[in-house]
């Protein structure tokens, strides 16, 4: 069995634990499963249905409904003018995003996949990330970047890089990177509603993997904020960070672990290089701890 699918397999027989690990999904017995991709679907659908200003624009995401179906449905429910699909130039349509936000519209810019922004770099750098600072607040770039980033199955080097530490380093960008579907629905609803530039990073690995949600985290009200840190995993000795997908192969790590006698915390920063962790000493070593 390939790695990939091993750890798909993994994460979704996880899916069922996270209601222990999370807030949310203690606060109501009315669990029920939701995938990530249908997470980032709905999250579009309530912000499109909320706020006429929202608008979807990329490669296929219209009749096509997205190359990995996250914008499923949207096209036959908001028309041409809302979902729109563009050709083959990212440096051309995330053009068109930018001046649409810097017009007042708050743009969803989906890349195929985020080894292509690199053929927008000049936009998504120099004219969103920049902008709202360098005009002391005057002049809001409300754009949310989206779409697969990291390292999949069968797609090459060229379409297998991690672009969290790229942005995160750019001032100007608030930088999302979502592991469960109560992530990925909370923090793309808050993205769309913020009037600084978000790249928004998922996995290809993860959109069909379901987790637990509460009512509560279904609700249209429902966001999480930009820039907190979660713990996912009490502990006592040390402390695993990391973001994505590779938060479930630290609860996993954690669980072999513990049969040691090894009390490990997982926490996941969902906006890596925003959210920093206080460093605390933990023994004979100084590890990266959450501030609660």
């Amino acid at each position: 069995m390939a790695t990939s699918l091993r750890c798909f397999l993994r994460s979704g027989k996880r899916a069922g634990l996270v209601a222990a690990q999370r807030g949310f999904s203690r606060s109501s017995a009315a669990a029920v499963q939701v995938n990530v991709r249908d997470a980032l679907n709905q999250a579009m659908d309530e912000e499109l249905e909320r706020d006429e200003r929202v608008f979807l624009l990329g490669e296929e995401v219209a009749q096509y409904d997205g190359a990995y179906k996250v914008s499923r449905g949207l096209w036959k429910k908001y028309g041409d003018k809302r979902i729109i699909d563009t050709p083959i130039s990212e440096m051309g349509f995330a053009g068109i995003a930018v001046g649409a936000a810097m017009a007042g519209l708050r743009p969803i810019c989906e890349f195929m996949t985020f080894n292509f922004s690199m053929q927008a770099i000049d936009q998504v750098i120099n004219s969103a990330a920049k902008t709202y600072y360098m005009s002391a607040g005057l002049q809001p770039v409300p754009i949310v970047f989206r779409g697969p980033n990291g390292a999949s199955a069968g797609v090459a080097a060229q379409h297998s890089q991690c672009f969290a530490a790229w942005y995160a380093h750019c001032p100007g960008l608030k930088v999302v990177s979502p592991w469960n579907s109560e992530d990925a629905r909370g923090l793309l609803k808050a993205a769309i509603r913020d009037d600084n530039p978000v790249v928004f990073l998922e996995n290809e690995l993860m959109y069909g993997v379901p987790f637990e949600m509460s009512e509560e985290s279904l609700s249209k009200d429902f966001t999480i904020p930009i820039g907190k840190a979660k713990v996912e995993r009490q502990g006592a000795h040390v402390t695993l960070v990391s973001h994505s997908r590779f938060v479930g192969l630290c609860l996993d790590a954690a669980a072999v672990l513990a049969k040691e006698g090894v009390d490990c915390e997982v926490n996941e920063p969902t906006a890596p290089g925003w959210a920093c962790p206080v460093l605390q000493p933990r023994g004979n070593a100084v590890t990266p701890m959450s501030s609660r």
